[in-house]
């Protein structure tokens, strides 16, 4: 063999390793092609959601009003409505969609990296937005859009005599650790020019638990979350909860960076639910309003256009997500409104006045 031939020989076997790697277009599944909607680790995870036949939901599982799972094993809330909607929307059923669903309890140390190494395929958990988790150089994570906007607070008990985080100042303070709470509150003592012993732990039970022991004088964290855990505490109205709004806390379901095609199903769905009670769409009418006059109605629930083709999910897949969990102004009332008594206030619809917006399915 000449010399040019051993060198084309070499040419060939350095580029055939290469070629043997790169992730050929899959084709046509069920009439939709998946080839372009690779990651660069590949296939979309809706496409292993898909071919698994079930929703693996990240959530915090104890939380009433968000995420809670009672004696039975039964889930409820916020978070696990969302997670139910979105499942319903990529299975096409919201019949028996419990079965299509497995939620994993993740504390705040453990819901990143599980959704990290595909262990969960989203979060759906008191999880606030911010700049470095969202950012690729940061926890690398995607924020569906904010479905509960909170701040975060403090709970104390009436005989302390605690009314303000600066009578706080040499006391201690129970908080979650790894979490945006407490690094707000070493914010605003700073701030304040306050000390506080701050007494840690890795989940929000074991952080309730020793407030109720008396290990610390105040325990601090989202509002809605200290006011969804004060009602399993002996006496609730021996603990109040201070005016004091120390942060924004905009809470809402995560996917992973770099997987767009999962991304925007979570979050269309999830504006979904809103958009859906913007239309007066419900879950008792929702079958009847497939026929609605409106045009854009008619989009919305797949009687029109191809939504649902282009986001790789059935025509009605909106129809399926409200059959399940109902619109957002329905899961808020079920969850929060009536269990925990929180009124919606900010988490009103834009046209009261709130912050809940969809923009436009079309």
């Amino acid at each position: 063999m000449g010399k040019w031939s051993v060198r084309l020989l070499a040419a060939v076997l350095m580029v055939m390793p290469l070629a043997a790697c790169t992730t050929a277009p899959s084709g046509d599944k069920g009439g939709v092609s998946v080839g372009g909607k690779a990651t660069a680790d590949g296939p979309s995870r809706l496409q292993t959601v898909k071919d698994r036949g079930k929703l693996i939901c990240g959530v915090e599982g104890t939380i009433p009003g968000f995420s809670f799972v009672d004696t039975s094993g039964a889930y409820s809330g916020l978070d696990v409505d969302t997670c139910r909607a979105v499942a319903a929307a990529v299975f096409g059923t919201a019949e028996e969609i419990d079965s299509k669903i497995e939620f994993r309890n993740l504390d705040s140390t453990t819901r990143f990296p599980a959704l990290q190494n595909g262990e969960v395929d989203m979060l759906a958990r008191n999880t606030t937005w911010t700049a470095s988790r969202d950012a690729s150089g940061g926890n690398g994570l995607e924020f569906a859009p904010t479905t509960f906007y909170d701040g975060q607070g403090i709970l104390a008990k009436t005989s302390s005599g605690v009314t303000t985080l600066k009578d706080m100042d040499g006391k201690a303070i129970c908080v979650e650790t790894g979490t945006t709470t407490e690094l707000n509150l070493a914010t605003r003592s700073t701030e304040l020019g306050i000390t506080i012993e701050e007494v840690k732990f890795q989940d929000s039970n074991a952080t309730f638990a020793a407030y109720g022991e008396g290990r610390c004088e105040a325990i601090t964290s989202d509002r809605s979350q200290l006011a969804a855990k004060r009602t399993g505490l002996p006496n609730p109205e021996e603990h109040v909860l201070l005016d004091d709004v120390l942060s924004k806390e905009p809470l809402g379901p995560v996917t992973l960076n770099n997987d767009s095609a999962w991304y925007d199903v979570v979050r269309w769905v999830t504006f979904g639910l809103i958009q859906a009670e913007e239309f007066g769409i419900t879950q008792a009418n929702v079958e009847e309003k497939v026929t609605d006059k409106s045009p854009d109605v008619k989009m919305f629930l797949g009687a029109e256009g191809d939504l649902g083709k282009q986001l790789d999910l059935p025509p009605d897949f909106m129809v399926h997500a409200i059959k399940a969990a109902g619109n957002y102004g329905e899961i808020y009332d079920r969850n929060i409104g009536e269990a925990l008594k929180i009124e919606r206030g900010q988490n009103k619809l834009w046209t009261d006045g709130g912050l809940m917006y969809s923009p436009p399915f079309r």
